[in-house]
């Protein structure tokens, strides 16, 4: 892979796993795949009043997906829905135009800066999003 692509940001945040883990006691979980490059994420969510309480994930995957699922456990506990939907689109519109629409208290975002122009491994950063959104979605259905 490209130098320019894994920069120290990026695998500071993949070493720090924050979130890394399993959760016993969670209101739900969901498992996401990306058939192309083998990535698998799981993401365990814990609810209180309407915000998340406590994340946890397992992944198996690249430094990219590590790395988001990090910013993730970082930032996750204590946000609404609409906060984590609000991240979700900011990281979407970081990859795809390199523009950062503001998502407070999500200022980590910005190291897939690199991203925007390896359009092919977007999917590894949005995967965590994605399992994140699907285990809040099975959460308010429980």
């Amino acid at each position: 892979m490209p130098d320019k692509l894994y920069q120290q940001a990026i695998l500071n945040k993949a070493r720090e796993a924050v979130g890394a883990g399993t959760m016993e006691d969670a209101d739900a979980r969901a498992t996401v795949n990306n058939p192309v490059c083998g990535d698998r994420v799981t993401m365990e969510v814990r609810l209180s009043d309407g915000r998340v309480a406590a994340v946890a994930h397992k992944v198996r995957g690249c430094l990219l997906c590590e790395a988001a699922a990090s910013v993730i456990g970082a930032n996750a506990a204590g946000a609404t829905r609409e906060e984590i939907d609000a991240a979700r689109d900011a990281i979407t519109a970081l990859l795809k135009d390199g523009t950062q629409i503001p998502a407070d208290g999500w200022a980590d975002l910005s190291i897939f800066r690199p991203v925007t122009t390896h359009k092919s491994r977007h999917h590894c950063v949005l995967l965590p999003f994605e399992a994140l959104s699907r285990a809040l979605e099975a959460a308010k259905t429980a």
